[in-house]
């Protein structure tokens, strides 16, 4: 099983002696994509510059890499984007890429490939200056792959990123989980991270109120699945009161049910190939488990 590389255990922090994070612990394993998400004040922020270095924890413990945070080890491990990263607008690109690399002590030798890579080959020796929000995010990307860093600590990455430079983004992501690195994706766009992280956990308040896999989180909600039962000759009226569904056009009746009825109500409606042309499922979404979980006030 791949060890924890970023490892909090029973973290508290207070802020004006009120709690910014309750006696949180979560943990990221070795090529493991973790989305850590929560509105604005959850307390997500805290946590990464805890994490950092940045902050000091009031309470419990953090380890990146078995080093406390800040540390000289625990620094030459981890990578950091944040939300606005920003580079001296006077360099190229490439000139800023290199100083980072001397001073992660990895050399030039991989520069060149990385800008390949996050899409500014052709910008590579243009002032930082000139470029726009999402190609100094680009930039940021190829810095956190420099070096190859057990941790990976992104911040809202996909800020300012166009939907072809998100898909490239995390192909990024997915190459440093394979290569070992333990990625932490603190996020608030829900349906990218659905389908392109290991684990979800989710801050409401300061405390975590979830973490765990989609499919378990699904099954721990107990949130229902839509079917659209797509009816045959004008009988959506009579199916919709049958069941006890919802007509929603001429020829389609939306029917919920629990993760314990769900089988049997396919089963129930692929029976009746003379009243049923096609039937649509829809389970649960991320967007759903967060509202579940993450509703401010829910006990």
């Amino acid at each position: 099983m791949p060890h924890e590389v970023l490892k909090i255990d029973g973290l508290t922090k207070l802020r004006s002696g009120r709690p910014v994070l309750r006696d949180v612990s979560l943990s990221v394993a070795a090529g493991e994509r973790v989305a850590l998400l929560g509105h604005n004040g959850a307390g997500k922020s805290t946590l990464i510059k805890i994490a950092l270095g940045l902050l000091s924890p009031d309470g419990g413990s953090v380890r990146v890499a078995g080093a406390v945070p800040g540390s000289g080890p625990a620094r030459l491990a981890t990578a950091f984007l944040p939300e606005a990263v920003s580079f001296h607008g006077a360099l190229t690109g490439r000139e800023q890429l290199s100083l980072l690399a001397r001073l992660a002590g990895t050399g030039t030798g991989p520069v060149a490939g990385l800008l390949e890579r996050v899409g500014l080959a052709d910008a590579a020796d243009r002032r930082i200056r000139t470029y726009s929000k999402g190609m100094r995010q680009r930039l940021g990307l190829a810095q956190v792959m420099l070096g190859k860093p057990a941790v990976a600590l992104l911040d809202e990455p996909t800020s300012g990123l166009d939907p072809i430079s998100r898909q490239d983004l995390y192909a990024i992501i997915d190459e440093l989980a394979a290569q070992g690195t333990a990625v932490l994706i603190a996020s608030h766009a829900l349906t990218e991270v659905e389908a392109r992280t290991d684990r979800i956990a989710i801050l409401r308040q300061g405390e975590l109120v979830a973490n765990d896999t989609l499919r378990n989180l699904s099954r721990r909600a107990g949130l229902p699945t839509r079917l659209r039962i797509v009816v045959r000759g004008g009988l959506a009226d009579q199916m919709a009161a049958e069941t006890g569904g919802t007509r929603v056009n001429g020829a389609s009746v939306d029917v919920e049910c629990g993760p314990d009825t769900k089988m049997e109500a396919l089963r129930r409606f692929a029976s009746m190939p003379d009243r049923v042309e096609d039937i649509e499922m829809t389970p649960p979404g991320l967007e759903d488990l967060y509202r579940h979980f993450a509703q401010e006030g829910k006990q």
